[in-house]
């Protein structure tokens, strides 16, 4: 879900470094290379960065907010396309 603030085992502060971390992925830099430049050298920290799946952001896909509105628009939508049938005014 959300990088975890600390190691869960020694304690350090790892969440800090995801970012860099991902942009130095993104560079072409191994794994192990990007946690060596991050100074990731214990390997409890390095676990915790490099089995980290990033979820939130497809969580904030599924809010009830926004699905609630759009199924509401699509309603608005076929109650007004109904009304244009009764009427004689077909637009599509």
């Amino acid at each position: 879900m959300i990088i975890p603030i600390r190691c869960f085992s020694c304690g350090k502060v790892v969440a800090d470094l995801w970012e860099r971390y991902l942009r130095l992925i993104g560079e072409d830099m191994s794994e192990g290379d990007a946690m060596d430049e991050l100074g990731l050298n214990r390997y409890c920290c390095r676990r915790m960065i490099m089995t980290h799946v990033d979820l939130i952001e497809k969580l904030l896909r599924y809010n009830p907010a926004e699905r609630a509105t759009s199924k509401g628009e699509v309603a608005r939508q076929r109650a007004e396309e109904d009304l244009n049938k009764r009427d004689g005014r077909d637009d599509a």
